[in-house]
């Protein structure tokens, strides 16, 4: 099953965005080859771009207390084990204290490293890392493949409390939603969200099989989901075919 997501608004988007970076950073860190390694400083200042927002952390922050005190209010059911509910607690109290302990935006530090800066300002032009540009970062490329990971892992120390808080935040969202099994008629599907309830993310899981791609649109209202297809050369064109998804809505 391929699995799309869509947010409902504009701080998860933040979030998916963060969580498909830090994944990405995770990813080439863990590789050997230079090039790997130059693309990992590349997702890391795509980061501190992404985090530059300035409510960012006050909005993760937010997002980790109210979770714990929705947690906290299941305190006494019998049908929750009270060590489970502990530990997600203490998981959320972690992440907050980490993140509240650091100073400015995620990535201040790195912002302070000028040499990483120096890269920085010339990764947004074409060709601007070659070595008669910045002939350090050339020699830093040729040092031993351990060496590299261990400064990129010294780096992205630093954007450690931010990708903890934000992975744990879009794991309790995601497991708050209930699969449902849906069909799209002539390729259209729209389901009324009920009311009273805010909804953050819509997750869509397909068959590839059907080689269909959504099209998905919503608000607190609304969903609608439309199947394309796509031709040679890339165009997409509607489906009038049904077919089966599963829909996920999580609050």
């Amino acid at each position: 099953m391929i699995l799309y997501e869509y947010p409902f608004n504009e701080r998860l988007r933040t979030y998916l965005r963060l969580e498909q970076l830090f994944r990405r950073l995770d990813e080439l860190i863990a590789r050997s080859h230079p090039l790997d390694h130059h693309y990992a400083l590349v997702t890391m200042f795509e980061v501190m771009d992404v985090a530059a927002r300035a409510d960012l952390k006050t909005d993760v922050l937010k997002d980790l207390e109210k979770h714990k005190h929705q947690f906290d209010a299941y305190r006494g059911n019998p049908s929750i084990s009270e060590d489970v509910l502990d530990g997600v607690i203490a998981q959320l109290d972690h992440c907050f204290a980490a993140l509240s302990a650091q100073s400015g935006k995620a990535g201040q530090a790195l912002s302070e490293n000028d040499w990483l800066m120096s890269i920085r300002s010339r990764v947004g032009i074409p060709g601007g890392t070659c070595g008669f540009d910045l002939p350090a970062y050339y020699a830093w490329q040729h040092h031993a493949p351990v060496q590299r990971q261990h400064d990129l892992q010294q780096w992205a120390t630093s954007l450690g409390p931010l990708a903890n808080s934000v992975y744990l935040l879009l794991r309790l969202m995601r497991e708050s939603g209930l699969p449902q099994k849906v069909a799209a008629e002539r390729g259209q599907f729209q389901q009324n969200l009920p009311q009273g309830r805010t909804f953050q993310l819509l997750r869509l899981a397909i068959d590839p099989a059907l080689q269909l791609i959504p099209e998905i649109s919503g608000n607190r209202l609304i969903v609608s989901v439309r199947l394309m297809r796509q031709e040679e050369g890339g165009r997409l064109v509607a489906s009038a075919e049904a077919a089966a998804f599963e829909l996920t809505l999580c609050a």
